[in-house]
């Protein structure tokens, strides 16, 4: 595996709406992240991804983009932008924005003018098919819930295709046009200095162009779109494209949302020659979803899979390539609620959380607000949700007759708002955030858990993370942390989530009790030092050691062979 300039780094995800609001409107904006900047570089960030910014209609929170060469007015203008890509730059972070190519807006000057003439050229842009006398071409459904396809106005027989919301058009990568469109608004961007891009839903760009029903998986008739790109060939060819044209004359960093891909598609996806520079452990942090309906969904995680899930994509990957590291992100719960129980929520489980994370092989990416233990909301009423995803989740279960009063307490805990809420950043009204109204409701646990507090605070978690970056990019542990392998050791201990990283004859032996009771490991090694702890006064008896409740310890043996 090739070294890149990436490897060694510490990334975070800013959900722009939600992080810091400058001028009142409750709605954060660019130069809420950079007056931020400093407290991203005192944390140890060198990467920065900034979800959509884009002119939108904010259908989907910015994920349909009507102008992709413009910033949305609530967010700043063109001259923020510039402005944070050279602040980043006087300061080492660099800038990822979020690229969104599998449909675009129903603004978009492109699916307007395929609306006024859908047999047309710019018709061709788009996937857009006859019905079957009035209804839909085939039975799939969209990731938000009703039908992928919605009759174009005027027509009595023609349809578009939409993945995600109507309001979110398929662009039609088929077509050599729209990728040159594509790949040149790409090379615009990284022309201005971006460090790369974060590519959504990137693989849901491939069709099947057969346009046969899916398996029915619901009381609706319908079949998840997201099976298609599964089953369907030939998506290497414009993954490989858009990295030869867009990322690598730039030294480009690019990384997928790449869901449910198999091991076929995993090796291909990173490495030298894979289509992304990496893509996003989902798998280990997925393993709550069961199945479609997310009535099913554990809650909190099962340690059991997702220690299983995580060391089973560790071998798959070998040294081909790296993962990026996660415990949540703008689509997923807090993970603080999702990985904790809540009667063990606190400095020690949050701690050993992002340290099992942190000290694995591949790219830890923070998402905001994780560095200080943000938490899911609680008591959410139906009338709070801005998230369309979750809104369709309400029409699809209500539709259905499933029991609304089970429905609302499942969707309080998986709704992609609780990433969402605003980024608590002290205990004044709001968190901090604004001193307007914000367009999503503030967790009110935001005078316990805020970064100011926290800041003044030596044994806080955000110092912790601090202390945690500091120990991944020291001098001694830097390169065994980046490059070492990793293997399970003490599976066969409940609770027990341990590994070891080994590098020519360094090793360290990490290991974390995950649970909210006592355990005792009995060690098969003896060890040099004790270089990094959670938690104070390590109790050793003899060979084995005695943890604590979410306590972690991470060894170091020397002149291994």
């Amino acid at each position: 595996m090739r070294r890149e300039w990436w490897h060694d780094k510490v990334a975070y995800q800013i959900y722009p709406k939600s992080f810091r609001d400058t001028n009142g409107d409750g709605i954060g904006d660019l130069p809420g992240i950079i007056e931020k900047l400093d407290y991203l570089k005192d944390l140890g960030v060198d990467i920065v991804w900034i979800s959509p910014i884009f002119c939108s209609p904010m259908v989907d929170n910015g994920y349909d983009i009507s102008d992709y060469y413009d910033i949305d007015p609530m967010f700043g203008t063109m001259e923020d932008m510039d402005q944070l890509i050279e602040e980043g730059k006087k300061r080492g972070i660099s800038i990822l924005l979020d690229l969104v190519v599998n449909h675009c807006s129903s603004e978009h000057e492109f699916f307007k003018k395929a609306m006024e003439d859908p047999d047309g050229p710019y018709g061709q842009y788009f996937y857009i098919r006859d019905g079957k006398d009035g209804l839909p071409p085939n039975n799939w459904r969209s990731y938000f819930g009703p039908s992928a396809w919605t009759k174009i106005p005027g027509y009595e027989n023609k349809f578009y295709l939409h993945s995600y919301a109507a309001e979110q058009p398929d662009l039609n990568w088929e077509n050599p046009e729209v990728r040159e469109k594509i790949y040149e608004m790409v090379c615009w961007w990284m022309e201005k200095g971006l460090g790369g891009f974060r590519i959504d839903a990137i693989m849901d760009i491939k069709k099947d162009l057969t346009w046969q029903d899916l398996p029915v998986d619901g009381p609706d008739g319908m079949g998840a779109i997201y099976k298609i790109n599964q089953k369907v060939k030939g998506i290497d060819a414009f993954l490989l494209e858009l990295r030869r044209r867009c990322f690598t004359p730039y030294d480009g960093f690019g990384i997928g949302e790449a869901l449910k891909i198999n091991e076929e598609t995993l090796k291909k996806s990173i490495g030298d020659g894979g289509y992304f520079s990496s893509i996003f452990a989902f798998e280990p942090c997925h393993v709550y979803r069961k199945g479609d309906d997310f009535t099913t969904y554990d809650f909190p995680i099962d340690f059991h899979e997702w220690r299983e899930k995580t060391f089973q994509n560790h071998e798959l990957i070998g040294d081909i390539g790296f993962e990026a590291n996660l415990i949540g992100n703008h689509d997923q719960p807090r993970g603080a609620s999702l990985f904790i129980p809540k009667k063990d929520y606190g400095f020690n489980s949050v701690s050993a959380l992002a340290t099992i994370i942190f000290c694995q092989r591949g790219l830890p990416f923070i998402y905001q607000g994780e560095e200080i233990g943000m938490t899911n909301r609680e008591g959410w009423k139906k009338e709070e949700y801005a998230d369309s995803a979750t809104l369709g989740k309400f029409e699809y279960f209500e539709q259905w007759g499933y029991d609304i009063e089970k429905i609302e307490k499942v969707i309080a805990t998986h709704s992609r708002d609780n990433g969402r809420t605003p980024m608590q950043w002290d205990d004044s009204e709001h968190g901090g955030f604004t001193i307007g109204k914000p367009w999503l409701v503030v967790n009110e646990n935001y005078k316990e858990i805020n970064v100011a507090a926290q800041e003044r605070e030596y044994g806080s978690i955000l110092n912790f993370y601090k202390r945690l970056i500091a120990f991944r990019k020291s001098e001694e542990y830097k390169e065994i942390l980046t490059y070492g392998s990793i293997s399970q050791i003490y599976g066969q201990y409940d609770y027990i989530f341990a590994y070891r990283r080994a590098l020519g004859n360094q090793c360290l032996d990490l290991i974390c009790n995950f649970c909210g009771e006592e355990q005792v490991v009995e060690l098969q090694e003896e060890y040099d030092n004790v270089i990094f702890v959670n938690q104070e006064q390590t109790t050793m008896i003899g060979n084995r050691i005695v943890l604590k409740p979410y306590e972690v310890v991470v060894f170091e043996k020397l002149n291994t062979v």
